[in-house]
C-alpha cells in the first residue's frame, strides 16, 4: 500500500503496470551490457572473443575476387607532343571498347621529351599504368655512315614523283626505328607483347575479350586487321635485298611459311601485300630473336631506309611470312578499326552486333581492290 501510494505520488497519471514494465526493461538491459566488451573501434564483441579473431572469421567469410589473367603486354604509341589531341582519341577510344576493363599499361615514345602538359593530359585518361620514353638518338635518326648526297637526291626525285612522305626524312626515322629498335627501348624491354597505337584512329566495336591472351594461348605472333598492296616506287630493290638476304640463310625460312601471301611465283617476284603496320599485335621475342635481328642489320646495311623509303610494314610483313609457321600470324576480323582513309569492318553479323559497332560493314576495306586479304584467306585456307 505504501509503495504504490509513492508511486503514484511520484508519477501521477501513469498507470503502475507502465512502471512495472520500464523497470524489468532496464534491468535486462543492465543484465545484457555485462556479457559484452567494446572496442576501440567501435566494433562490439562477444566476452571471451577477441577482436582480431572475429576481424579473421569475418575475413574468411568475405568472398575474395578472383584474379584476372593477363599477359605480359603493354600498348606502344610512338607519337609527338604536337600529336597531343590525336593521341588523346585514340587512348579515349581503346579504353572506352577495351581497355577499361583490362587494364593493360601504356609506353609513350618520342625523339623529343614530353611536355608535362602532354603527360598530364593523357595520364588523366586511364588508371593503367602509363610511361613516356625518349627514344635514344642513335636509334632514331639517320646513321652517320648514310650518303647524305645520295639520299638527298632520293628524296628530291620522289617529291618530282608525288610519292608520299617522299621528302621526309623524320618519316624514314619512323620507318627504321619500328623495324628495328622499338622493341629495344628500356620501357619496352620488360614487356613481351604490344599493341601498336597511333593517334587519331577509331576503334569500332567493343573487344570484350583479350586479344593478347588469345595471341599467348594459340600461339600466334603477329596480328593485323588490314592489309594492302605497297607502292613499288619506295621499294624498288627491298625484295632482291631480301633475297639475297635468304641465299645466305636459308635455314631461317619456315616450312611452313607464308610465302604465297607476298609471292605468287614461289619468290621470284614480291607482289607488294603487306600487312599495314599501324594497327599491330605482336610477340616481341619473334622481333628479339637472332632470326629478325640478323635480317633487320642485313636490310640496315644497304641503307635502302633512306636512299628508299623503305617501310616497316613490308619489312615486318615480309619478315612473318617468310620466318614463321603462317599458322601463327592472325587476322583479328573482330577489331573494328580505321586509320584514314582506310576501315575494317567485320561482315560478320554476329561479331557485328556482338561489338555493338558503330562501322558500316559496307564500307570495310577488306575486298576492295587495292587490299590483300584475299590473298591472306588463300595462305590461311579461308574463304
Amino acid at each position: 500500500m505504501g509503495v504504490t501510494t509513492h508511486l503514484q505520488g511520484s508519477v501521477k497519471g501513469i498507470p503502475n503496470r507502465y512502471i512495472v514494465l520500464v523497470t524489468v526493461f532496464l534491468t535486462l538491459i543492465l543484465l545484457t551490457s555485462k556479457s559484452l566488451s567494446y572496442a576501440a573501434d567501435g566494433l562490439t564483441v562477444p566476452l571471451g572473443i577477441t577482436q582480431s579473431s572475429v576481424s579473421h572469421e569475418a575475413a574468411l567469410e568475405t568472398p575474395v575476387a578472383p584474379t584476372v589473367r593477363k599477359a605480359n603486354a603493354t600498348f606502344i604509341i610512338l607519337c609527338r607532343n604536337s600529336e597531343l589531341e590525336g593521341v588523346i582519341q585514340s587512348v579515349r577510344e581503346i579504353e572506352d571498347r577495351f581497355n577499361r576493363d583490362f587494364n593493360y599499361p601504356y609506353v609513350f615514345l618520342n625523339e623529343e621529351p614530353f611536355t608535362d602538359e602532354f603527360k598530364t593530359r593523357i595520364s588523366v585518361l586511364s588508371p593503367s599504368l602509363m610511361e613516356f620514353g625518349l627514344i635514344s638518338h642513335d636509334h632514331w635518326f639517320q646513321p652517320s655512315w648514310i650518303d647524305e648526297e645520295r639520299a638527298s637526291a632520293a628524296r628530291r626525285q620522289m617529291e618530282l614523283d608525288n610519292i608520299i612522305y617522299g621528302g621526309s626524312v623524320s618519316y624514314r626515322n619512323m620507318c627504321r626505328f619500328n623495324s628495328g629498335f622499338f622493341f629495344r627501348h628500356p620501357l619496352v624491354q620488360k614487356y613481351r607483347y604490344y599493341w601498336r597505337v597511333e593517334p587519331n584512329v577509331h576503334f569500332h566495336c567493343n573487344i570484350p575479350s583479350d586479344p593478347f591472351l588469345y595471341m599467348q594461348d594459340h600461339n600466334k605472333t603477329y596480328g593485323f586487321t588490314i592489309t594492302l598492296y605497297e607502292f613499288e616506287s619506295t621499294i624498288r630493290t627491298l625484295w632482291q635485298t631480301v633475297q639475297e638476304y635468304v641465299s645466305l640463310h636459308p635455314e631461317h625460312i619456315h616450312e611452313n611459311n607464308a610465302m604465297g601471301f607476298v609471292s605468287e611465283d614461289e619468290g621470284a617476284h614480291y607482289n607488294l601485300c603487306h600487312f599495314w603496320s599501324n594497327f599491330e599485335i605482336a610477340d616481341m621475342d619473334f622481333w628479339r630473336s637472332d632470326t629478325y635481328m640478323t635480317f633487320f642489320e642485313f636490310l640496315d646495311s644497304k641503307g635502302g631506309f633512306y636512299y628508299e623509303r623503305w617501310g616497316d610494314a613490308p619489312v615486318h610483313s615480309i619478315a612473318a611470312s617468310l620466318f614463321l609457321p603462317k599458322d601463327a600470324i592472325h587476322f583479328f576480323d573482330e577489331i573494328g578499326y580505321q586509320h584514314v582513309p582506310f576501315t575494317h569492318c567485320t561482315a560478320n553479323r554476329e561479331r557485328w552486333n556482338d561489338g555493338r559497332c558503330a562501322c558500316d560493314p559496307n564500307q570495310s576495306f577488306d575486298y576492295n581492290g587495292y587490299s590483300c586479304l584475299r590473298q591472306w584467306e588463300a595462305v590461311a585456307g579461308r574463304r
